[in-house]
């Protein structure tokens, strides 16, 4: 039988600030159990398994993470809203690294669809449509963009950057001064006659 008070949506979020405070990795049942101060068995009212509650702290964070960037991007264009947007970004991942390391799973395309994830390519393309970059192009330029913030906040919070004395606010900086060089710059294609012919 449930317990009083214990619902789905609050061993999500129960699991997010456990995820944030020891690892994603660590998130157990168990852990959450104890959290509550109840049996394991008792939790399996609300959540099938560990790998469900890893799929509802993932959809939360994604959830999270596009509603602070959409509050971010208002009423900004350009280079204003790429650095609005990737600054939300690493805001979220530094404050919140279990809920981020979360994001990082590997979602069913049905639950990837349904998720805010679909949001984020909304909100990455309506700033690269600001650069005139269409298909194929946008998509090229939102993995280049994804990538660049993705690696900058892993390798930060792994203390990848402490061999030199340069602040990693000024590189992170630079880097997005050189993300919006490149989007305002981008190379014309070349001929797809080889990719074609693979």
């Amino acid at each position: 039988m449930a317990r009083a008070g214990v619902t789905a949506e609050r061993l999500t979020l129960a699991a997010a600030e456990l995820a944030d405070e020891i690892g994603m990795e660590n998130v157990t049942v168990a852990a959450l159990a104890r959290r509550f101060g109840v049996k394991d068995a008792s939790l399996y009212f609300h959540i099938r398994n560990a790998q469900d509650l890893r799929v509802r702290v993932a959809l939360l964070a994604l959830a999270e993470l596009a509603d602070r960037v959409a509050a971010a991007l208002a009423g900004r264009a350009g280079k204003d809203a790429l650095v609005a947007f990737a600054n939300a970004y690493r805001d979220y991942a530094t404050r919140h690294p279990g809920r981020y390391a979360a994001m990082q799973i590997d979602l069913d395309p049905e639950t990837a669809a349904a998720s805010a994830g679909v949001r984020h390519a909304e909100m990455t393309r309506a700033i690269l449509r600001g650069y005139r970059l269409s298909e194929p192009d946008q998509t090229d330029a939102v993995r280049m963009m994804h990538s660049t913030f993705h690696g900058f906040v892993s390798l930060e919070k792994t203390g990848g950057f402490r061999h030199t004395p340069r602040t990693t606010d000024a590189s992170w900086s630079r880097a997005l001064d050189a993300l919006d060089a490149v989007l305002s710059n981008w190379p014309p294609a070349e001929s797809t006659d080889a990719e074609t012919a693979r």
